[in-house]
């Protein structure tokens, strides 16, 4: 008998009011807000406009999404093109089924596109969106919860999850909630990224590496306890291979970069630059707003009021 679990929703669909909401895309639009949200902060902070993250973003998401869902459905294509089903449902983006491997890859396109439209090097903008995206992981998980998806084996842990549904091949049961498990270690990511980016200065992409590199780490033993159909390749996961393979490349670009770029950008949007923007290694650190920037100018014999810009450095 189990006494404790975590108990999977009846349905996976939210209504406000006559207008139905799937719990798995309101997990995945709160996460996008949350990751431009975060990631502006950072990019502010290095000295960037405000709103420029939100503007790249235009680009990003959509190509990331694309992505996303192209990985999944190349991957499981058994799921809809196999004897019996049918291949509409590779558009149902709102039924589950992205693959983080895509969407980052598709999404660093648009990013591309859209640095390229601001004269702003994408590996500046990737690193101030780093923690931001892993926190958007975390959130867009649950919508593995709300789907009753991508859990582990079966057990009888206090924190197991409860399914219910029988479609699909589903067999009602407690199991490990892998979902919860890959949330939990995407937050761990994004404050490794953040204390090490504080600590080190990291910069031209390394933060951004850290974190594939981090999450890949993660991604390869929480795959490794999923039950769902999966290919397998030489007896593991093919998400399994492909976390390993990237977190390779992720550790050697690091490395790399380390040696042939050290430091940070000084600049990281120029336009920023132009208006008098500049960034701080301490500002945000210590809770410095305006009041106390143009306190520290007067004391210096400087009229800071002037700057349009915000100091601080996440």
């Amino acid at each position: 008998m189990d006494l404790a679990y975590i108990p999977s929703p009846s349905h996976g669909v939210l209504y406000l009011g006559p207008v139905p909401l799937r719990g798995y895309a309101f997990c995945i639009i709160i996460g996008v807000f949350v990751g431009v949200w975060y990631g502006n902060r950072r990019w502010v902070a290095r000295g960037g406009r405000s709103g420029t993250v939100a503007d790249i973003a235009v680009w990003a998401v959509p190509f990331g999404l694309v992505g996303g869902r192209l990985y999944h459905v190349v991957t499981d294509y058994q799921l809809y093109f196999g004897e019996g089903r049918d291949w509409v449902d590779a558009f149902k983006i709102w039924e589950g089924g992205l693959g983080i491997w895509g969407a980052i890859a598709l999404g660093a396109v648009g990013a591309w596109i859209g640095c390229r439209r601001r004269g702003i090097p994408l590996p500046a903008y990737a690193d101030a969106l780093a923690p931001g995206i892993a926190f958007a992981q975390a959130i867009g998980r649950w919508g593995n919860w709300f789907n009753q998806e991508l859990y582990g084996r079966a057990t009888d842990l206090p924190w197991a999850v409860k399914i219910t549904s029988v479609d699909g091949g589903r067999v009602p049961g407690t199991y490990h909630p892998t979902f919860l498990y890959e949330s939990l270690w995407c937050v761990g990511v994004a404050l490794l990224v953040i204390w090490a980016d504080r600590r080190f200065k990291l910069g031209h992409g390394r933060a951004f590496a850290l974190y594939v590199a981090a999450y890949c780490a993660g991604r390869a033993w929480i795959e490794y306890m999923r039950v769902d159909e999966a290919h397998h390749i030489l007896g593991l996961r093919l998400n399994v291979w492909t976390a390993i393979i990237v977190f390779v490349l992720a550790l050697t670009y690091i490395v790399l970069c380390a040696r042939l770029r050290p430091g940070r950008e000084e600049i990281v949007e120029p336009a920023a630059e132009d208006d008098g923007i500049t960034g701080s290694d301490d500002a945000e650190d210590d809770g410095a707003g305006p009041a106390d920037t143009a306190a520290a100018g007067a004391g210096s014999g400087k009229d800071l009021r002037k700057s349009p810009g915000k100091t601080g450095n996440d």
